[in-house]
């Protein structure tokens, strides 16, 4: 399980300038939650079909040796039990 972030500080949050006051935009009419849905842009649609997360138990050791060869661990995993799994289609 991921660490728990840190709670941000004030300084993560800067009281504004007089310049950053002149930088910024008003739009009349906009609700501030339509500003940030538009600002927070989804990554759409996927182009191929979906994985579908699972949980499953397997021996520490084998974890091990695949976290062992960096990023992008799963998706060697996942190469292996696609190679294993092509015979028995």
């Amino acid at each position: 399980m991921p660490k728990p972030k840190a709670p941000k500080t004030f300084d993560d949050n800067p009281e504004w300038t007089p310049s950053d006051f002149k930088k910024s935009v008003h739009v009349k009419g906009v609700s501030l939650a339509d500003a940030v849905a538009a600002v927070r842009r989804g990554r759409g649609p996927q182009k191929e079909p979906k994985k579908v997360a699972i949980s499953i138990r397997l021996n520490p050791d084998i974890i091990k040796h695949f976290k062992a060869g960096g990023a992008g661990w799963q998706s060697r995993m996942e190469a292996v039990l696609e190679k294993a799994s092509v015979g028995r289609k």
